[in-house]
């Protein structure tokens, strides 16, 4: 075989990433792994909102979680504000929510090729498995991919190697095909006893798993580019927070749901209007958008139900002007015409 030959290894931190890793290990390969950064990781965002699980237990990056496991160095790569315009303006489409798949696995092996070229690795390795993904994971994507990140040949997929071509690592006997897999299709029991074999926990087999494909995150998108005709940067942080409502001028309130949200939306203060309850008692609410002299008492009102469901001084302020109400609550079927979730027909901008 010759020296030893080393792989960038691409790591979300689900099952099929670390068992990927394993398997090319297990072949005398050296790996590093690669975690990229979009900002859009449910656990990642959890855990910097600085959210527990329901035992009471933080939340870990995935990643950083599975490397320890396999005992493999890991660099977290950032990509969030490069990757801000491929959710915006993907070449490919949407998958089913407003998962820019494709263009996604391009944008990492892109800057995966650029590390593999500049460290001295020989090939990539990845968790995908051949038909998991209806976008993402047929021949014809895998091998567009490939081509538009200048890999062709070097990404290395060992759970559905045997149902691929042969790539570059096979050829050249840098690993065996023999002994890699040959897993299609959306089922995980496979991989799931492969996890037992090898003695690997995991949290869910898909990793930490991207907002972007939730359904919620995908309507608020949708709606927020019907109403407004565009999405800001803040936008794509802001969808994943809070109880989003539209107001009848088309002022969107986000309002926190917990402490977490609370601190974390108190950073925007200084880009948009806001609103809480006078004694500090409660949630608080970004306004984006001028609201009308009627709007103001409605925003006061939905402060109150959101806080402790009672009247209470809210306070408002305003770019110009910071205005002091009593807010009483209003019936959460009243409030029911203004929350923007899924499945839910956009009213507004037609």
């Amino acid at each position: 075989m010759g020296e030893k030959k080393k792989a960038l290894a691409l790591l979300s931190g689900g099952l099929d990433s670390s068992l990927a890793i394993k398997l090319v290990q297990e072949q005398g390969i050296e790996v590093k792994a690669l975690h990229f950064y979009t900002g859009f990781c449910i656990t990642e965002f959890k855990r910097r909102l600085g959210q527990t699980k329901e035992d009471g237990s933080p939340y870990v990056n995935p990643a950083l979680k599975a490397a320890a496991r396999l005992g493999v160095p890991v660099e977290i790569v950032d990509i969030s504000e490069e990757y801000y315009n491929v959710v915006i303006n993907p070449k490919y489409g949407y998958g089913k929510n407003v998962n820019p798949c494709v263009d996604c696995r391009i944008m990492m092996l892109k800057k995966a090729k650029e590390i593999m070229e500049k460290e001295g690795y020989d090939f990539i390795v990845t968790g995908e498995v051949l038909y998991q993904r209806p976008m993402s994971q047929t021949p014809e994507r895998l091998k567009l991919i490939e081509k538009e990140a200048g890999l062709q040949g070097l990404v290395l997929r060992p759970l559905s190697a045997k149902v691929l071509p042969p790539t570059i690592p096979e050829k050249e006997g840098w690993v065996d095909r023999n002994k890699l897999l040959g897993i299609r299709g959306r089922s995980r029991k496979v991989q799931i006893e492969l996890a037992k074999k090898y003695g690997l926990e995991y949290e869910q087999p898909a990793g930490g798993c991207c907002y972007l494909t939730d359904e919620t995150y995908a309507a608020r998108f949708k709606e927020a580019y019907s109403v407004e005709g565009i999405i800001t940067r803040d936008d794509l942080i802001l969808f994943a927070v809070g109880r989003h409502l539209r107001l009848p001028s088309g002022v969107k309130l986000i309002v926190a749901r917990n402490k977490g949200e609370v601190n974390f939306l108190k950073g925007f203060r200084s880009r948009y209007g806001y609103a809480y309850r006078k004694d500090g008692k409660g949630t608080f609410a970004l306004i984006k958008g001028t609201p009308t002299e009627d709007e103001l008492q409605l925003i006061a009102d939905i402060i109150a139900r959101y806080s402790k469901n009672e009247p209470a001084k809210v306070a408002i302020h305003l770019q110009d002007r910071e205005i002091e109400l009593i807010g009483t609550p209003p019936e959460d079927r009243f409030l029911e015409q203004f929350k923007i979730y899924a499945k839910k027909e956009v009213k507004h901008g037609r």
